[in-house]
């Protein structure tokens, strides 16, 4: 299939468990992210953006889909289960004569090398210029909270190899008669919190914010013992953590100099595409680039750590799309709407002229960058099956402005106000001056769930304890 040359580029670039809130463009008080904001101001940043799951399997499907959870049947995090989705963004992308390739971490899907379109995988690692040397030798776990400068030459850190093998890639397999699709995905700020010393020394130079804890949170339920202590006594990868001093400061230092090192090594990617040899002029001219991540961290607010929760830490990711100026797209736009993950797939198919498959669930944001529409979702549902226990299995609704949230074992109820209370410190569920409001967003969800298999609605009332599984019941 012979495509118009003016088809533009698209180079989707993910982090893996970055916070929404983490951007020096957000306000953030410590992180220097200089490119990142770049694509933001040169294009339009999403600051209501979500994880409708909020953790890596099912985030990566509902990327690749443009599905909702409840659709692709992945609602939590389960490794080795098969999915055959009737359409994938990569798969559109190659039917459509895009030449697709993913660098650097893996989408999380089972088999791990299965390609669900893309027409090349290459796995931090694979073509290494150099040893990987002990990629272990730090000592740090892959949800560790515990933190250190990494043990190795920078040019070893799977950020930085990351972007050497995308540059291989553009200079040795680019096809340039063809149109590309590039997903640049990168393990950082993932734990092990092992950024180079360089960025690590950085943060632990600066005043770092403190950790959240809202009037509803509850430390880990250890009597006594050491202050850096988790439910399950002193563990290194738990979900309910009492962080303090060095632990937590070295934690957040390193997650910072983490999501730094990523800022920079964007920069060097987009700086070495160069020119296109068949026009002559830079890559970038006919590109567009979105950032995002699959889902956030915690890093100790409200006594959590690591993902899976509703809150804004977890839930809430980055999300920013620069366009060529061909496209009509004023630079500088903030759009505040909530979107989400699956709006990702029919977003850069509209963009491409590329058809959008009936599968596809998400909605393309390119009328509200262009400005053609104010009209988007009243709001999103999102969820998480059990997966650290019984107790954090749970479903969320918000539009941006305000949050609901059910814990499915429990039936716990909790409403915030995003507007006047961005880190939901504040529970307004118990508060009788608010109980309209808690029933008004009590019956979206009753709706919501009302034909899920599992049961958790039977149409006029939530019905707690029911089992929320990782999969969808079929």
């Amino acid at each position: 299939m012979t495509q118009s040359p003016q088809r533009p580029n698209i180079i989707l670039i993910m982090t893996d468990q970055q916070r929404g809130d983490c951007l020096g463009i957000e306000g953030h008080p410590a992180l220097i992210t200089p490119r990142l904001d770049e694509i933001a101001t040169s294009g339009v940043r999403f600051s209501h953006a979500y994880a409708t799951c909020p953790s890596c399997i099912a985030a990566r499907r509902s990327i690749l889909s443009g599905q909702f959870p409840q659709t692709h049947g992945m609602v939590g995090f389960q490794n080795g289960t098969d999915w055959h989705p009737q359409a994938t963004l990569p798969g559109t992308l190659s039917d459509a004569g895009y030449q697709t390739v993913m660098v650097g971490r893996p989408m999380h899907q089972h088999p791990q090398r299965k390609r669900y379109g893309y027409d090349q995988m290459i796995f931090t690692g694979d073509l290494s210029s150099g040893s990987q040397g002990d990629g272990q030798g730090h000592g740090l776990t892959g949800n560790s909270w515990t933190a250190r400068p990494w043990h190795l030459d920078e040019t070893l850190h799977p950020t930085y190899q990351t972007v050497t093998e995308a540059l291989h890639f553009m200079k040795t397999w680019r096809d340039p008669t063809a149109p590309l699709f590039m997903t640049l995905s990168f393990l950082a700020p993932h734990p092990p919190l092992c950024p180079p010393a360089f960025y690590m020394d950085r943060y632990l130079r600066m005043d770092l914010p403190d950790q959240v804890i809202g009037d509803w949170a509850q430390p880990p339920n250890v009597p006594g013992g050491p202050p850096n202590r988790t439910d399950r006594g002193f563990q290194v990868d738990d979900d309910r953590v009492h962080l303090t001093g060095e632990a937590l400061r070295s934690c957040r230092a390193a997650y910072y100099a983490l999501i730094n090192h990523v800022d920079d090594q964007i920069s060097r990617f987009l700086c070495g595409l160069g020119t296109d040899p068949m026009t002559g002029r830079s890559r970038l001219d006919n590109t567009i680039v979105l950032f995002t991540s699959d889902h956030g961290e915690m890093l100790g607010d409200h006594y959590l750590y690591r993902k899976t929760y509703p809150y804004e830490a977890s839930a809430r990711i980055p999300m920013m799309i620069q366009a060529p100026p061909a496209m009509g797209i004023d630079p500088g736009q903030i759009k505040d709407v909530p979107v989400c993950l699956e709006d990702i797939m029919p977003t850069l198919l509209d963009m491409a002229g590329v058809p959008i498959p009936d599968s596809v669930e998400g909605r393309s944001l390119l009328p509200l960058m262009q400005n053609k529409t104010q009209d988007w979702r009243e709001f999103l549902h999102g969820e998480h099956g059990n997966c650290y226990g019984e107790h954090q299995s749970n479903h969320y609704l918000t539009d941006g402005r305000i949050k609901y949230v059910w814990y499915t074992h429990s039936g716990q109820e909790q409403l915030f106000d995003l507007v006047t209370d961005p880190d939901e410190c504040k529970n307004l569920a118990p508060l009788p001056e608010h109980a309209p409001l808690l029933a008004l967003w009590h019956d979206r969800l009753v709706e919501q769930l009302k034909d899920r298999p599992e049961g958790f609605s039977d149409g006029k009332n939530l019905i707690a304890g029911i089992p929320h599984g990782a999969v969808v019941p079929r």
